[in-house]
């Protein structure tokens, strides 16, 4: 049986800096400091304007970089720093959640940390509404827990959202997994047309979600556009029965906070629909 400390202290082919793992020398191992150093060579995309910024289509084409070692890679040719360094937000990569959760989980896995990107839903960008989000998820050894964390919430974030609680810390309820969303949409709990993001919607978009969280939990980091076999199709209102029958077991299996890991990679490993086709790179 694996030993899901190991399995999540050891880099995906997605986390690995590879040769820039030196840039992960010397930096803090508290989470605030670590997120705040995140935020200094980060740029969201959707908030950019915020900071006075507008990129160009060509930076906007930075979200597209996959994996850590060609994301630090561009961090470095716009300013060549150390990470430490806060870089003026015109020399931030430009990036979307998934990369402030992606480079959290990279550098805590290279400090021996297990951590793991999270997809689901926030309750706390609008009222009313659960967006989708990607999240690190770490385990405390002192606490004895897995922790959520939101990289991205910066001071102006907060300010700008009202933040009351700490996002190195995320409360339960206020991040549903996908699995999670995906079972009290189907129980008729929560109305699928509240998760999203923009106008992109519906039950369709939560079982995207909860596919991209499934094959993260096996350290397959996705990109928000990824298109993987087992998900629903782009706008999709109707499913068979047994399609989602077996939405249904990977929900049961995978909408808790803290999944069981061998359930998680028997899923993962007996599914080849959850499985990157043969030859599949980043």
């Amino acid at each position: 049986m694996e030993d899901w400390k190991k399995f999540y202290t050891t880099q995906s082919i997605v986390t690995e800096p590879g040769k820039y793992k030196e840039l992960y020398k010397g930096l803090p191992d508290d989470i605030p400091s670590l997120c705040k150093i995140i935020q200094g060579f980060t740029l969201h995309m959707h908030w950019a304007q915020a900071y006075g910024q507008n990129p160009s289509d060509e930076r906007k084409t930075e979200v597209k970089i996959r994996q850590a070692d060609k994301y630090l890679a561009r961090i470095m040719e716009l300013y060549d720093a150390p990470l430490t360094e806060e870089r003026p937000p015109d020399k931030k990569i430009i990036g979307t959640c998934r990369d402030y959760a992606a480079l959290l989980t990279s550098i805590l896995r290279h400090k021996g940390v297990p951590a793991r990107m999270r997809v689901g839903f926030a309750t706390y960008f609008t009222p009313g509404h659960y967006e989708d989000h990607y999240l690190c998820q770490y385990w405390n050894e002192t606490k004895g827990r897995w922790i959520i964390v939101d990289a991205q919430l910066d001071e102006l974030q907060r300010n700008a959202l009202k933040i009351s609680f700490d996002p190195c810390d995320v409360p339960d309820g206020l991040f549903l997994p996908g699995g999670k969303a995906w079972q009290i949409c189907r129980e008729g709990q929560a109305d699928p047309e509240l998760f999203g993001i923009f106008n992109i919607k519906g039950m369709w978009f939560i079982g995207c979600d909860m596919i991209f969280d499934t094959m993260s939990l096996n350290k397959i980091e996705s990109q928000p556009w990824d298109i993987w076999p087992m998900m629903p199709k782009y706008l999709q209102k109707e499913f068979s029965g047994e399609y989602l029958a077996a939405m249904d077991h990977i929900a049961e299996l995978t909408g808790r906070l803290d999944p069981g890991f061998a359930e998680v990679r028997l899923l993962y490993q007996t599914e080849k629909k959850l499985q990157p086709p043969p030859g599949w790179k980043p």
